[in-house]
């Protein structure tokens, strides 16, 4: 049965607003790279006088954002690979092993993600300074201490989201791999992992996410040499005034990194996010 022509007409504009009001703010940004710091500063004009690609030459110059970049690589894919490795071991064991606590190991994992960051920083602070102090591993300041701090965020949704998957994978096929001389590690490895890429991957892409736009820890947690790119945008902002077609042009060359991730992984990231949810 064909729907009416009103309801059709009907979604084509509220479509059509929703495309409007998402892709607004990204002609602001776009345009405001483009444009000297004088058109910037003053009454912002939608349609450019004059257009300049001088800000992202400048960008480089102004701030060590190459620097920055390395940094948020580094820590964002450690991040990513520690929270893959230790999430699909952890649910693949609560997913095929029936032990005592498990619901409640299960609830407790996922309860974490209630409470607000805030909360962790000062006590994560002091117990990097209080073992930095006592053996002499620098935690606080470090790219490794950034990598431990993120993965108390990624970690627990990562397993909770790998436990929905894994419970969607067909026990018969782990029977089949342990008949074929395969252990648990191997059944593991080799075929419950490649049936559940897609969960996988978009555990890996929440995970990176998550760590490439941190800006409370990572504005605490590192110095100069280990800032981040969320943190090093800010110095873009100095005492006498602030660089916003720089500022605009830095956010879009970082943001490249995750949109063309998001789209290359697109088709994954939506598989699993949607059978981990319902699992």
């Amino acid at each position: 049965m064909a729907a009416p022509r009103s309801f059709l007409w009907s979604r084509r504009i509220f479509l059509t607003l929703l495309t409007g009001f998402v892709l607004l703010p990204v002609y602001v940004m776009v345009s405001s790279s483009l444009k000297p710091l004088a058109d910037v500063s003053g009454k912002f004009q939608w349609i450019p006088s004059g257009l300049t690609l001088r800000p992202y030459l400048d960008i480089w110059r102004t701030v060590p954002l190459a620097d920055y970049f390395v940094n948020s690589l580094i820590v964002a894919g450690a991040a990513t690979v520690c929270s893959l490795v230790v999430a699909v071991f952890a649910a693949y064991a609560v997913s095929r092993h029936a032990f005592r606590g498990r619901r409640v190991f299960t609830v407790t994992v996922l309860s974490t993600q209630m409470f607000p960051g805030i909360l962790f920083l000062l006590p994560l602070f002091l117990l990097y300074v209080d073992i930095g102090n006592a053996t002499g591993i620098a935690l606080f300041g470090s790219r490794g201490g950034l990598i431990l701090t993120y993965l108390t965020f990624s970690l627990p949704f990562s397993v909770w989201m790998l436990i929905g998957y894994f419970d969607g994978v067909p026990r018969d096929l782990d029977e089949a791999a342990k008949v074929d001389g395969c252990g648990p590690l191997g059944a593991l490895l080799r075929v419950v992992v490649p049936a559940a890429v897609p969960g996988i991957v978009a555990v890996g892409v929440y995970a990176f996410m998550t760590a490439w736009g941190e800006v409370l820890f990572a504005s605490v947690m590192t110095t100069d040499t280990t800032r981040t790119l969320a943190v090093g945008l800010q110095g873009y902002a100095t005492q006498n005034d602030v660089y916003w077609n720089q500022v605009m042009a830095a956010s879009l060359v970082v943001s490249v990194p995750v949109v063309a991730g998001f789209l290359l992984l697109q088709r994954y990231l939506v598989t699993g996010l949607t059978a981990g949810a319902v699992k």
